[in-house]
């Protein structure tokens, strides 16, 4: 069924990855949207390597973390040690974006269905794989409901990094209440995830989108150019601590300091991390930092540090928005009890 005339178009990175016969195809988002070109990934391991060197992002490496299953499937058919190998697989594709917790729960659908036995191997991994992908679409929305019910009239949203389908989730539960959300972008450095990704998603669906360096959120909170920050997390505590792309602490900072509401968005606190602490953070190489769109921008004596995520405090959150709707920091954990 075609979405109502209400919603915007999806945009394309709703659709980036796709699992086929020959492999899982992802549209390179260290491209886009300039060149809109697909890499092909035949085993576990080009997945895992696609999601490390960024060929994907936001949603994109839950996702690829299902095709890979499936994929790790299809070669262990058959084999002995089958069930070995599909956990090889898993703990592998989980490993490429340590912060982030979506890989686990990917794998988990794959290799819960797998467990249960009711099928062969590979019809319960493509099973997983699919059960697997409705229920992140279906969070999404729900949890876009619940975001958006926080959001004035033509609120001006400041974001950072955000998520595709979060996004696309918020957007579409906003006009269905006949709102119409206005988006400031930072860049995102080092890979302008906000400027090529977010900012065109948003234009994509017929949003106003203005973009901002990383460095401007502040002045425009102080001058009340900000009604709420709002963005996705990688992982949130069960203490209220929000891990996300790094950046959001400063940003958070501000929004504090200048009566700005920060809401981060998540299906779920994570039940393994009990604190902010117990969530490990990627660091990625340095040089990274050192470029822009694979040119350098830094002299070559210069070195670069990278940690990929930073972690704010809850005091700093003003709610935690989650698919069974919105909690503050300190409650999060009554998501469980529901």
């Amino acid at each position: 069924m075609p979405p109502p005339s209400s919603y915007p178009d999806l945009p394309t990175l709703a659709d980036s990855v796709r699992l086929d016969d020959d492999g899982v195809h992802l549209l390179d988002r260290r491209v886009f949207p300039f060149e809109h070109r697909w890499v092909r990934a035949r085993t576990v391991e080009e997945v895992a390597t696609a999601i490390e060197d960024m060929v994907t992002q936001s949603s994109g490496p839950y996702f690829a973390v299902l095709g890979g299953m499936v994929l790790a499937a299809r070669e262990a058919a058959g084999r002995a040690d089958a069930r070995e190998r599909l956990g090889a697989a898993a703990e592998r594709l989980i490993a490429t974006r340590p912060t982030n917790d979506q890989p686990r729960k990917a794998v988990t659908w794959v290799l819960d269905e797998v467990d249960r036995g009711r099928t062969d191997l590979l019809t319960a991994a493509e099973t997983g794989a699919r059960e697997g992908e409705r229920d992140y679409r279906r969070r999404c929305a729900e949890m876009g409901r619940a975001a958006a019910a926080l959001l004035g009239p033509d609120a001006r949203v400041l974001t950072h990094c955000w998520g595709d389908l979060y996004l696309l989730g918020v957007v579409q539960a906003a006009l269905e209440a006949g709102n119409r959300l206005r988006f400031v972008c930072t860049e995102t450095r080092p890979y302008l995830q906000g400027a090529r990704l977010t900012a065109e998603s948003l234009a994509e669906m017929g949003v106003e989108a203005t973009l901002v360096t990383d460095a401007m959120p502040a002045s425009l909170m102080r001058e009340g150019s900000v009604d709420a920050l709002v963005t996705a997390s990688d992982r949130v505590s069960m203490d209220g601590h929000v891990i996300n792309k790094v950046g959001t602490l400063q940003l958070a900072t501000a929004a504090r300091a200048f009566g700005v509401p920060f809401h981060a968005l998540c299906h779920a606190p994570d039940r393994n991390s009990p604190t902010g602490a117990d969530v490990p953070i990627e660091y990625r190489d340095g040089s990274e930092v050192c470029h822009a769109l694979g040119h350098r921008t830094a002299g070559p004596r210069v070195r670069g540090l990278y940690p990929a995520f930073d972690i704010t405090d809850p005091h700093l959150v003003t709610t935690v928005v989650t698919d069974r709707g919105a909690y503050r920091p300190d409650e999060v954990g009554d998501y469980w009890q529901r």
